[in-house]
C-alpha cells in the first residue's frame, strides 16, 4: 500500500466518523446545553396561535410553555408562514414546528410527530342566520374556503369530489377565509373543529357551525420534528411532558380555557 493510498484511507475513515457523529447527534442534549428550544408557528391560527396587540398567545403557547418547563429550557417563538414551516424544519432553521400539524400517513413517513395536542377533524362553518346550509352535504354547488396546504384542504377536496360541483377557494390564512365568509364572498369555510368552535364562540353574531359540523375521518393535531435518529430523545421527552400534563390536568385546563371544552386525546401517536 502506498503512502497516498494510506492517507486517502485515513481521510475516508475520518469522514465516515464525522458523518457518524452528525447522524448520532442528540438534539435534546444540544437544546439543554443551549438552554433554549427554537420553534416555528403561524401566529394567525386562533385559538392555537394569535397576536394580541403584538403579544403572542394561544393554546399552543400555553401548552408549549409548560412543556418547555418540563424540559428545563426557554422557548423561542417565531412567526413563520405555514407554507414555509415544514421546509424550514427540514433544513434545520428551527428545532420544532409547534403550529398544529394534522397527522397523516404521508407526513408520518417524512416527519417525527409528537403525541396529539388537539382534535383536527375537518368541519364546516357558515354565516350566522344562513338556514339554507345545515349539514355538510349542503355545500354541493357552493363555494367553500380553506387554508392552502393543509390536511383540511385535502379532506375537503376529497369530500367535494364525492359530492360533485363544489368550488374550493384556497387562502394563505384562515383569517382571510373568515373575512370573505363574513363579507358574503363564500358560502362556507372548512377547518378543524377546534378552530371553528373558537371562531363561533368569539363571534356568534357572524358565524355558525353546520349541524353536524364534522365530516370525514377523525384526525389529530400534533407538533413536528425532523425524522432522524437525533430527534428521538427530544420527541420522547416532549411526549413524556404531555403525558404528565394530561395526568395532572394541565392539558384539560388549557383546553377548557381556549376551547370551552375538553377532549381526551390518544396516549400514543396515531398511525394515520
Amino acid at each position: 500500500m502506498t503512502i497516498q493510498t494510506t492517507l486517502r484511507a485515513a481521510l475516508l475513515g475520518l469522514a465516515a466518523l464525522g458523518f457518524g457523529t452528525v447522524a448520532a447527534a442528540d438534539q435534546l442534549a444540544d437544546i439543554k446545553a443551549e438552554g433554549k428550544i427554537v420553534t416555528a408557528t403561524d401566529m394567525y391560527y386562533a385559538p392555537f396561535d394569535m397576536l394580541n396587540n403584538g403579544t403572542y398567545e394561544g393554546m399552543t403557547k400555553d401548552l408549549f410553555d409548560e412543556v418547555s418547563k418540563e424540559l428545563g429550557v426557554e422557548p423561542v417563538y417565531q412567526d413563520i408562514p405555514w407554507t414555509a414551516e415544514l421546509p424550514g424544519l427540514e433544513v434545520g432553521k428551527f428545532d420544532i414546528v409547534i403550529a398544529p400539524v394534522t397527522i397523516t400517513p404521508e407526513r408520518l413517513e417524512r416527519y417525527t410527530f409528537t403525541l396529539p395536542i388537539a382534535d383536527a377533524t375537518v368541519s364546516l362553518v357558515k354565516a350566522a342566520g344562513n338556514d339554507a346550509l345545515t349539514k355538510p352535504e349542503d355545500i354541493k354547488g357552493k363555494t367553500v374556503g380553506v387554508q392552502q396546504g393543509t390536511a383540511q384542504f385535502k379532506q375537503l377536496e376529497a369530500y367535494g369530489q364525492t359530492l360533485g360541483d363544489v368550488t374550493i377557494k384556497e387562502y394563505g390564512t384562515t383569517d382571510e377565509a373568515y373575512a370573505d365568509l363574513a363579507a358574503g364572498r363564500l358560502d362556507a369555510v372548512a377547518g378543524s373543529l377546534p378552530n371553528l368552535t373558537y371562531l363561533v364562540k368569539t363571534r356568534p353574531e357572524t358565524f355558525a357551525l353546520f349541524e353536524p359540523a364534522q365530516f370525514g375521518e377523525p384526525k389529530y393535531f400534533a407538533w413536528v420534528l425532523r425524522k432522524e435518529e437525533g430527534s428521538k430523545n427530544l420527541a420522547q421527552a416532549i411526549n413524556n411532558a404531555l403525558l404528565k400534563m394530561t395526568d395532572d390536568d394541565r392539558v384539560k385546563t388549557i383546553q377548557e380555557k381556549w376551547l370551552g371544552t375538553y377532549t381526551e386525546l390518544p396516549r400514543e401517536v396515531p398511525a394515520n
